[in-house]
């Protein structure tokens, strides 16, 4: 059916199978990705149907699955490379960085690497150490990345496809902690723009802006609020690079106040790179100082611990409190 209410999961393993179909070009590769469907299932099915050498099963070697997939890249194909954990992506993190990013301006454009490297991310299930990294701004930062996390399932569908047709390398993050969180999907829709914000919800008086997990928190805190009064809007930013700095502006232009969220730490976090912009874009537009809620700056904690970590409701709606009292 066109039109279907599905988790996350699912919406990504349904957009991964349109790209095999689409596209002989498109592969898929990591560790456990095929006879075990990936730790999420999110590749489940793909290896039965489509064959071993199109959705491989790796060794447990990040660097050399990201730097074989920038090789096949050079070839002419579309590797998507799962990365099984957030916290897992470091050894590949010298691959990304100096080779995937660079390579396309080095060849003064001559040379496309279209590699999606997909990493879920972000805490709350539970887990163990390095299992729950937010590490986009590592990414972000580095010209020649693109950066994108969905936070639904319709996004997730047609921003997996996107991202796969984009010439760009992507560093795709997912979620994992809403993997499980349905919502309606439409497979025949047309999708906007893969790198622009969309607003989740319209509201007066203050912009909470977000991405990936932090948006149904941000929903969450704009429903609380309006049981007090309180006209929230929330932006989903979609993109951490490019930001849709345009789609932020237009909305601080109506409401006058702006709250990022991230799981990330706060301290040189996405949000900054946000505030520093927002700052000189509507100087005469703000009528308090742009606000930042996320992590702490220390090493995620033990799971038990992970739900003070975690940016909530609480810290979301204080946050506010103190933007609306200027």
């Amino acid at each position: 059916m066109a039109n279907t209410r599905m988790p996350m999961a699912k919406a990504l393993n349904e957009s991964l199978r349109k790209a095999l179909e689409t596209d002989p070009k498109v592969l898929i590769m990591g560790e456990d990705v095929g006879k075990l469907g990936g730790v999420f299932r999110i590749t489940d099915g793909l290896q039965k149907d489509f064959g071993e050498d199109r959705v491989i099963d790796t060794p447990l070697a990040e660097s050399g699955i990201v730097g074989t997939a920038i090789g096949m890249a050079l070839r002419g194909y579309r590797p998507v490379v799962e990365i099984q954990f957030d916290g897992f992506v470091f050894p590949a993190y010298d691959q990304i960085v100096t080779q995937l990013a660079k390579m396309h301006a080095r060849a003064l454009g001559k040379v496309k690497l279209p590699v999606v490297v997909r990493i879920p991310y972000g805490g709350g299930i539970g887990a163990v150490e390095h299992h729950s990294e937010s590490p986009e701004a590592l990414f972000a930062h580095v010209a020649g990345l693109k950066c994108v996390s969905p936070s639904n399932a319709s996004d997730a569908y047609w921003m997996m496809q996107q991202a796969i047709a984009s010439d760009d390398p992507v560093i795709f993050f997912e979620p994992k902690r809403r993997y499980w969180d349905k919502g309606e999907v439409d497979t025949e829709a047309i999708p906007g723009p893969l790198h622009g914000a969309v607003v989740a919800r319209r509201g007066a008086d203050l912009t909470l802006a977000a991405y990936g997990p932090m948006v149904k928190t941000c929903l969450e805190a704009a429903a609380a609020a309006e049981e007090e009064g309180r006209s929230l809007e929330v932006l989903d930013l979609r993109s951490m690079s490019p930001v849709d700095f345009d789609a932020i502006q237009a909305s601080v232009e109506r409401t006058r106040r702006l709250v990022v969220v991230h799981e990330a730490p706060v301290f040189l976090g996405t949000g900054s790179e946000i505030a520093a912009r927002i700052t000189e874009r509507c100087f005469y537009h703000l009528e308090a100082p742009v606000l930042r809620v996320g992590g702490f700056h220390s090493p995620y904690p033990p799971a038990r611990l992970e739900d003070e970590y975690l940016p909530n409701l609480d810290r979301v709606l204080d946050a506010v409190d103190r933007a609306l009292a200027y």
